[in-house]
């Protein structure tokens, strides 16, 4: 069968062959997924006060004089609680600036917790939290009340949380009668939503809100200090959070929220201390002042990075306890403030938060949670026991310090016997649960701790009524006996939690490695089929280049095996890139034609690459809706004038430039009709996004003549406009014959027509530099398909093998991989621009906000290449040719397509394979799996828009 009558039969169509590689790489990631991204098993199990009785440990006093109530596992140190969150609140917030190498603006805003922290015999103390990775904010909440370590598939659920089922601080709390309320954040009612007394929430999504949230929550909190009605308050504030994503930390808003909150946190403090004496509602009051996670220079969060892991507790307890009880279990570091005054700062880790204010409040820790009594957070209160009654405290002469650790060492036993039951449990309940070598590593260390109490008690009660015995090193080595097998609980829980399922994986891996024989047998097909033959004289040129960017594909793919390369991804793209592009200019020279073009194409990656370096830096792009001055891009400082108009004039300059570069694509075309109109309406898009540029910008001054109406207006006129040409173009595909006579000619002004649908929307949403990469990739692209020329005979088109094409296609996805990070992007969480989902929209909408934010994490990476894939094929033909160039013309561009499909799908393959392999390592929830997260997500989207391209161009 020839390639005239293969044509006839319909085969020229690959939507079906398409479709069937995108259905492989469905099942292949969803069977994966399953295996890989598991959840640990979530008991339904809750800890009960009557439980206690089963442990080791010596039990509490059974009634509290005070509230008439049954005690459970522990001594209550405090009445009342009160817990102010402040979302992304980074510990160089809190610390002073004289703990870090060089002061920076926002910091040393708080100064009313340094006052406190750093007042002789306070009893106030900040610690640096450290939470563990992903770091968004419903997992933190999750941490923080369960106790245990995120799992990572919840990150899904970040903007729409469901009711947390398992056992928790919120549920002990109230099954317990203990009274809470809540404020601020409408997340802790999605989470627990049928907990509270009284809650206040209010809306959390809209990012360009920053006082919102705020201002309900200063309403509430401040009467409410006044009031009985309520033993655990939580406020959870919002506008840190918010500002670092709009503007950055680095910024006006930012040091403004700051200083709003230092003097919220005196109004809160000064009812607290004013009503702590004998008999005053604040008598046994803590107060806790947190965050949840920190956030990055340019104010985003999710990822494992030092900024994001590290936030800060600033515990406040209104009675002042034991002065040696902080010096014996100091682990904390200590310098002056700006005022000279000593100031210690501890670390903590918020896997110890529910338990540690558990034990403090007096109710049972919760069944799954996996964390360590924090010695020095439970020590703030320390002063507040009733340590009279003790079984442990029958020896008069001891010091405080002994007697403080004597319950010390209790509430360490009861929460070592938690931590081993759920172990216990949950290795015979979950799927997999852990291996019987750790597990018995894991008991041999609490048998031995355990043995140490048993000896430690029968001592206790030898010398009851005797002088004391029981010295210091004796109770220390207790603590250290148990505070090993905490940590090693913990630490098997984190390099074991998640159960994999490596038969599901392994399938999920194989269908991958089929589709990829597949789309390889695809391209050998095509060959074949139209009797494609390579003349001799030509073997050695084209095999090189089609070796060349084999190998190319092979070493990206191959460096995802490591931690390093992946987070140096985009670097590592832009070195290949240039590579290839020194192979061109190596070419150019010896052929001596394409240059100029080689030159430029040289030029434009090393641009490319230094918006990398700074991408990567995480320091480059503040965010798309503020107003700074770009001046990374020239490496000026912020501040200039002069520069900061030329930061303001030159994106609105590049956008006329794409506006005159559409106006000659139509201008010299002869293809008259509704594409050129379409065009034509991204040309009045590009005006309408500079008028929106202009009336937002401060440096400008313009009259706001829309008003408050214009911030949102014309982002929606934009995206009406694009929606309207993207379903123009859909249905005209239906309707519209093709005239055989200038096809070549209508596809070219078809694939500008669909660019130009897309470019507008993607512009305005990656911010003023927008205009600057949607110009970089037009170039790129010019220069790719322009450099195919040096190894092409023109007159030999129907003589050369298909794969031909691999090495420009290979270049095209390096191109698009660079302009996915240059942008400002990177595959983590964090790198995610969640401001750009709300241009054009104040209120959080979830479809819209998330077609949004995928366009702009993937528009010049994903739907601008794809899209633009014919220009590689068609720049290779000459207009006016015999029909059969046409047959030809559609079959070397759905063999580009499948090649394009195949260094996707590669690429997927071994990321598959990386995570598999590194399934236990430690930055595998904070590196490895976002980076699978988002080459599925590329991978899919890839698939879909090449069906949707194949209908397109191929109809």
């Amino acid at each position: 069968m020839g390639p005239a009558e293969w044509w006839s039969r319909g085969e020229k169509r690959p939507f079906s062959l398409f479709l069937l590689i995108a259905g492989l790489h469905f099942v292949a990631i969803l069977l994966f997924t399953r295996g890989f991204l598991l959840t640990r098993t979530e008991l339904p199990h809750y800890s009960n006060c009557s439980d206690v009785s089963r442990s080791p440990c010596v039990p509490p006093t059974q009634f509290n004089q005070t509230n008439r109530n049954p005690l459970c596992w522990t001594k209550p140190a405090v009445d009342r609680l009160v817990i102010i969150v402040l979302d992304a609140l980074r510990f160089d917030f809190v610390a002073p600036s004289t703990f870090f190498e060089e002061r920076k603006p926002w910091m040393d805003k708080l100064q009313v917790l340094h006052k406190l922290a750093s007042r002789p015999g306070s009893s106030a103390r900040i610690f640096k939290a450290i939470a563990d990775p992903p770091t968004t904010s419903l997992q933190r909440l999750k941490g923080l009340t369960t106790g245990g370590l995120p799992t990572f598939i919840d990150v899904g659920n970040s903007f729409g949380g469901s009711a947390i089922v398992e056992d928790n601080l919120v549920h002990q709390l109230v099954q317990n009668g203990k009274r809470v309320a809540m404020m601020g954040d409408d997340t802790w009612l999605q989470v627990f939503p049928h907990h509270f007394n009284k809650s206040y929430p209010f809306p959390s999504f809209n990012v360009k809100d920053l006082d919102t949230v705020d201002n309900g929550c200063i309403k509430h909190l401040l009467p409410a200090l006044y009031e009985e009605d309520w033993d655990v308050l939580i406020a959870h504030f919002l506008g840190v959070d918010h500002a670092g994503h709009i503007f950055g930390v680095d910024s006006i808003p930012m040091i403004e929220k700051l200083e709003q909150y230092n003097a919220i946190l005196e109004k809160v403090i000064e009812p607290l201390e004013s009503q702590s004496g004998p008999g005053g509602l604040h008598e046994n009051t803590l107060l806790l002042v947190m965050g949840d996670h920190g956030q990055t220079l340019n104010g985003d969060h999710g990822g494992g990075t030092a900024e994001e892991v590290e936030t800060s507790i600033f515990a406040l307890s209104l009675k002042k306890p034991p002065s040696s009880v902080a010096l014996e279990l100091d682990t904390s570091s200590c310098q002056l403030d700006l005022d000279g005054r000593k100031m210690c700062i501890s670390s903590i880790q918020q896997l110890d938060f529910a338990v540690t204010v558990s034990a403090l409040l007096g109710v049972p820790f919760p069944f799954g949670s996996i964390g360590l009594v924090n010695p020095e957070l439970y020590a703030v209160a320390a002063g507040t026991w009733n340590l009279e009654s003790s079984n442990v405290d029958s020896c008069q002469k001891q010091s405080n310090l002994e007697k403080w650790l004597q319950n010390y060492v209790n509430v360490l036993c009861i929460n070592s016997w938690q931590v081993k039951r759920y172990i216990d449990v949950y290795s015979t309940s979950s799927v997999i649960g852990f291996s019987n070598e750790d597990l018995l590593h894991v008991s041999d260390m609490y048998t031995q701790a355990e043995e140490n109490w048993l000896h430690t008690k029968k001592e206790l009660m030898l010398h009851e009524n005797e002088s004391c015995h029981i010295s210091l090193p004796t109770l220390k080595r207790q603590i250290d006996a148990y505070f090993k097998f905490l940590a090693s609980a913990a630490e098997l829980a984190r390099s074991k939690w998640t159960e994999f399922n490596l038969k599901m994986m392994g399938i999920g891996f194989g269908i991958m490695l089929i589709s990829l024989f597949i789309h390889f047998l695809a391209i050998k097909r095509i060959d074949k089929l139209f009797g494609v033959s390579v003349p001799s004289s030509c073997n050695s040129g084209i095999s090189f280049w089609l070796i060349f960017a084999y190998i190319v594909v092979a070493l990206r793919a191959c460096s995802f095996l490591s931690n390093s390369y992946i987070l140096e991804e985009g670097k590592a793209a832009s070195f290949l890139l240039a590579t290839t592009g020194i192979l061109n200019l190596r070419y150019s020279i010896m052929k001596k034609k394409m240059l100029l073009e080689a030159m430029v194409f040289l030029l434009l990656i090393s641009i490319v690459r230094f918006t990398i370096e700074l991408g990567l830096s995480k320091r480059a792009f503040s965010s798309v809706l503020s107003n700074i001055c770009p001046s990374w891009m020239l490496g000026i400082a912020n501040g200039c004038p002069v520069w900061e108009y030329v930061a303001e004039i030159v994106p609105i300059l590049a956008l006329f430039l794409l506006a005159f570069m559409l106006y000659k694509s139509i201008a010299r075309s002869s293809c008259q009709g509704f594409l050129k109109y379409v065009i034509i309406g991204t040309m009045f898009s590009y005006m309408l996004i500079a008028v929106y540029w202009a009336l937002e910008s401060n440096v400008l001054s313009l009259p706001l003549v829309l008003g408050g109406i214009k911030r949102n207006f014309i982002p929606r006129i934009i995206y009406a406009i694009g929606f309207v040409q993207l379903l123009s173009l859909a249905l005209v595909q239906f309707f519209n014959e093709e005239r055989s006579s200038d096809w070549e000619e209508g596809i070219v002004i078809k694939t500008v027509a669909m660019l130009s649908a897309w470019s507008s929307t993607i512009i305005i949403l990656s911010g003023k530099q927008g205009p600057l990469v949607a110009f970089a990739s037009v170039v790129g692209g010019w220069c790719i398909t322009r450099s195919e020329s040096l190894e092409l005979d023109t007159k030999k088109w129907n003589s050369r093998i298909l794969t031909f094409y691999s090495f420009p296609v290979t270049q095209w996805s390096l191109l698009a991989v660079c302009l996915f990070f240059c942008t400002g992007h990177w595959c983590a969480f964090d790198g995610l621009r969640y401001a750009a989902a709300f241009i054009g929209f104040d209120e959080f909408i979830l479809i819209p906000q998330a077609v949004l934010l995928t366009i702009d994490t993937f528009g010049f990476s994903h739907i601008l290449p794809i899209f633009g894939l014919p220009f590689i094929v068609a720049c290779q033909y000459s207009f006016g040719q015999a029909e059969q160039r046409k047959r030809f013309f559609f079959m070397h561009l759905s063999q580009v397509y499948l090649m394009y499909g195949l260094i996707m799908a590669t690429t997927m393959t071994f990321t598959i394979l990386c995570v598999t392999i590194q399934r236990r390592h430690l930055m595998v929830w904070g590196l490895f799996a976002p980076k699978f997260v988002f080459d599925v997500v590329g991978l899919t989207l890839t698939d879909i828009l090449i069906c949707f391209a194949s209908l397109y161009y191929f109809g």
